[in-house]
């Protein structure tokens, strides 16, 4: 039987849904005050006369036909209609806390926004601010209220699963002085979405029950060799029980991806992992390389200390929180050698991109930076949005007047491979584009990303001397990696940048190395390992090589 719960949840939908999509406001209010009334009724409607619904309060004519269609059949066709023409994405921020429809409406029709990964993304480039109604108290709302349910999802990216997972660690060796325990599985492979935590231990399961059901674990399986709880935080623990003339061994085909292993053979029992690598006669793969099996070492395996430079960032004069000389000195601070200020271009109204004035201002004001930083030096440039043409939206003697052009395709994103392809190549083989942004438009977990064929995309690149960002992001880390090793065999060049809208972004670099390392990328073919005179080298050969 519906009960009234089931027919109020079905009447605030429809209300909530007629609200975004800006329909009849009073039949809106009118179907909310049904849903209010229905679940306050003494009596189930299911049990009334189908010609005595209309006679019980808040519930008019048309209501009590509609209530008699979900009790005869279970639907409400008009419901289903909209929910037809909504992105799913955007009915599920009905359950964010602190936006309402109404917000919800500009969110998806003006900011073109359809997920809720999106709209988290967007707040963290202080995107909501520039719409009104949006204040900086209710972004931060909304940021957090995001975060709060993001967190009882099964799935989690790398990077909001990173401390939990470092802190459980150090406290199981603490508690467990006297057992091994390794991370192993997807976190230490340095996969990009992380289903669960796992850990090669040898202690044994009831040895490890009782810190967790002290806490509040949920017990999901256990068995001698094997355990597995949830704990409040809903990220999945599992522990994979081995003696210590086995634990090399088991963490070997637990930190492994399963090509890997039916390449690898039999893995013999072992105490340390490098023992098998050692019987085997080939020099140690580290974890993040166990995906398809090969057994060339890389010398050079790209690190976090080679980063030289922050590429890609935005300031406050677009959609970043600060000042270019705050950037600027803080990237000082940390040791890098210089700064791209990449703000967005006059096209991104949603992210205050800069008009061809602007431009001119902003470009005396970083020479007038660069006079008092002695040793550092901040490059003119700008993320130009690629256009539904293919185009970069300023004309060719304002796109001349930057160091180096990050051209990205930010609006329309919904296209098929034909027209993807199109104004990505364009762009491409515009020759004041330095860097490709962010290929694909993907943020992890919320939007695959337009498709491209990737092979020609890396082609033309190399082709056109234009280097392949791999957007350090941890929501982007686009380039995948996946792509990285077909890149480097045709010659491109791949930069690590972190797009970062924030001080803090600058530790985001972390996120695209961990990416990079699966994709076997050295040092040499990242552009922002580059010092600062080899970097103003290429950028300055690449200008030459173009015409510019």
């Amino acid at each position: 039987m519906i009960d009234n719960y089931q027919i109020a949840d079905r009447f605030s939908l429809l209300s909530k849904l007629m609200d975004i999509h800006g329909e009849d406001a009073f039949k809106a209010k009118t179907y909310a005050a049904a849903a209010f009334n229905i679940e306050k009724l003494p009596v189930q409607l299911a049990e009334v006369e189908a010609a005595k619904i209309s006679t019980y309060k808040g519930i008019g004519a048309s209501t009590a036909k509609k209530v008699v269609e979900i009790l005869q059949t279970g639907e409400l066709q008009v419901l289903n209609d909209l929910i037809a023409r909504t992105p799913s994405g955007v009915i599920e921020m009905l359950q964010i806390k602190g936006i309402g429809p109404k917000k919800i409406s500009t969110i998806w029709k003006e900011m073109e926004i359809e997920s809720i990964g999106e709209l988290l993304y967007a707040c963290n480039e202080n995107r909501l601010l520039l719409f009104k109604g949006f204040g900086e108290k209710t972004q931060q709302n909304v940021k957090e209220s995001i975060e709060f349910f993001l967190q009882h999802k099964d799935i989690h990216l790398y990077a909001d699963v990173e401390a939990y997972a470092l802190a459980v660690d150090k406290n199981l060796r603490t508690h467990f002085t006297d057992h091994q325990f390794e991370l192993t599985g997807e976190f230490r492979r340095q996969m990009e979405i992380i289903h669960q935590l796992e850990w090669v231990t040898t202690a044994a399961v009831a040895t490890l029950l009782p810190v967790f059901t002290n806490h509040n674990f949920e017990i999901k399986e256990q068995r001698e060799d094997f355990l597995w709880v949830k704990g409040p935080e809903n990220i999945s623990l599992q522990f994979h029980i081995a003696a210590n003339d086995v634990f090399g061994s088991t963490l070997f085909t637990t930190s492994a991806a399963e090509e890997f292993l039916q390449s690898w053979g039999e893995v013999k029992p072992a105490a340390e992992e490098q023992l098998l690598f050692e019987e085997k006669g080939i020099a140690f793969l580290p974890s993040c390389l166990r995906e398809e099996y090969n057994a060339e070492p890389v010398n050079d395996l790209i690190n976090v200390s080679s980063i030289k430079g922050i590429i890609h960032s935005h300031s406050n004069w677009s959609d970043g929180g600060e000042t270019i000389e705050t950037m600027a000195r803080h990237a000082q601070q940390m040791g890098f050698e210089y700064l791209v200020i990449s703000d967005h271009s006059k096209s991104a109204g949603y992210a205050n991109g800069l008009s061809v004035e602007r431009i001119e201002q902003q470009h005396r004001y970083i020479d007038e930076l660069n006079s008092k930083l002695n040793g550092f030096r901040i490059f003119k440039s700008i993320e130009a949005d690629i256009l539904g043409d293919g185009s970069l939206d300023y004309d060719d003697d304002t796109l001349a007047s930057f160091d180096l052009v990050i051209a990205s395709v930010h609006s329309n994103l919904k296209m098929n491979e034909e027209k993807a392809m199109m104004r990505v190549l364009n762009a491409i083989e515009n020759p004041y584009t330095t860097i490709l942004g962010h290929m694909t438009g993907r943020l992890l977990l919320s939007r695959a990303g337009y498709p491209l064929d990737h092979k020609k995309i890396i082609d033309a690149c190399v082709a056109n001397s234009v280097v392949i960002e791999l957007n350090a992001h941890p929501r982007r880390l686009d380039i995948d990696w996946r792509w990285i090793p077909y890149a480097l065999a045709k010659g491109a060049m791949i930069s690590i940048d972190p797009d970062a809208h924030e001080l803090s972004g600058y530790n985001d670099i972390k996120y695209g190395v961990l990416a990079a390392q699966k994709g076997r990328l050295t040092n040499s073919r990242n552009l922002s390992s580059f010092g600062l005179k080899e970097f103003e080298e290429y950028i300055m050969d690449v200008r030459m090589e173009k015409g510019i």
